[in-house]
């Protein structure tokens, strides 16, 4: 399996955006993203921050349910 990109704030927005997602606010250095389909609502905090750890990357793949092989 291929290492994680390293992403900014803006570029995994960016990627969410893309599949679904849409910003409902901004508060400080923090974006919320969310999704909504017929049965369910995911919601994914983003830190604005020039390079996400990778546990905080790790973190918000896992809330997006989202395959990790888009991250990489």
């Amino acid at each position: 399996m291929a290492k994680l990109r390293i992403f900014s704030g803006k570029e995994l927005c960016d990627l969410l955006s893309r599949r679904g997602f849409s910003e409902i606010r901004r508060k400080g250095s923090h974006i919320v993203m969310q999704r909504r389909d017929e049965y369910s609502t995911t919601t994914v905090i983003v830190p604005d921050h020039d390079e996400l750890k990778i546990g905080t990357l790790m973190s918000i793949i896992r809330q997006s349910k989202l395959p990790k092989s888009l991250f990489e």
